[in-house]
């Protein structure tokens, strides 16, 4: 009776196996094209979706060079997850070499853009109510794919919307002890234009909204007279891009180096900002301690 028992448990054991086996392959696999927007599609999609990133944790998607390996993700896709606007210059070339049939859906449409020298900032994401548009363009996407899925998307959706309203209300609440003749800051590239004008603080940057440009001799002059003149007292490095410029610049002006911003990718698990929601505390708890001490 006993050996019968456990054979009969093994049976099930096996089978129940092969359930959850078949349930993995059943879903949907969805690839965004760099960690932030696979962060949203993980909350929203929750275990009904398999999420892959392009370019992945401290990636530059400014400047990245896609592999075969890319192609690969794109062909198997059924969802492809973009921020649009122009910040994945790459990613036509890798779509049509990829002979993938994903639906393609760019998740900041919808926000109010802001325009720097006529081109649109693709950094939406940097207000939390944006964020809350990609989110809620992800769970429209999502649900379109996968219909059977609908109510969870929206449950995911919502709780993690609510997650996001108490963040924004973080970041005000924070904001508003630093003061208001010290809310000026210097970070490498235009990447915070949505996060200041949402929360009144001025950003700085000798570089555009792309890395891919090298800012010239008279770009740095200017930050650096800035600096001067308007007493701005903290500069801040970026996990994406090379910190020389940034201690030239607090070495020729006395500023501190403020700490790292996270802007365009988030860290590894063990890191400051494995979260979009990690890396907008992160970002708030720099500026603050740096800005008003």
């Amino acid at each position: 009776m006993w050996r019968f028992c456990a054979v009969l448990g093994s049976l099930l054991a096996l089978g129940f196996a092969g359930i959850s086996g078949a349930s993995a392959q059943d879903k949907i696999h969805v690839v965004a094209s760099f960690s932030i927007l696979g962060d949203f599609a993980r909350n929203v999609g929750g275990d009904r979706v398999s999420v892959t990133t392009l370019v992945g944790p401290d990636g530059d998607v400014h400047v990245y060079t896609p592999s075969p390996v890319d192609a690969k993700k794109v062909a198997d896709a059924k969802l492809l997850i973009v921020n649009g606007l122009g910040l994945e210059g790459w990613l036509p070339r890798l779509v049509q070499s990829s002979g993938g049939k994903a639906t393609i859906v760019a998740a900041s449409d919808g926000i109010a853009t802001r325009k720097l020298d006529g081109h649109a900032d693709p950094h939406g994401w940097q207000s939390v109510a944006n964020a809350k548009i990609y989110v809620t363009n992800i769970r429209k996407a999502l649900s379109v794919a996968d219909p059977a899925g609908a109510a969870s998307y929206n449950a995911n959706a919502e709780a993690y919307l609510a997650k996001l309203d108490a963040l924004d209300g973080e970041v005000r609440s924070a904001v508003a002890t630093i003061p208001q003749g010290r809310r000026k800051v210097i970070s490498t590239h235009d990447a915070f234009g949505y996060f200041a004008a949402a929360y009144g603080l001025a950003f700085i940057a000798p570089q555009g909204v792309s890395t891919e440009a090298e800012p010239s001799a008279r770009d740095i002059a200017v930050i650096i007279t800035l600096v001067k003149t308007g007493k701005i007292p903290a500069v801040f490095l970026e996990n994406i891009s090379d910190p020389r410029l940034m201690r030239r610049i607090s070495a020729e002006t006395g500023a501190k180096i403020g700490g790292t911003l996270y802007s365009d990718s988030l860290t590894r698990e063990n890191g400051d900002a494995p979260t979009y929601i990690d890396m907008v505390r992160h970002n708030i708890k720099a500026l603050t301690s740096a800005l008003t001490s």
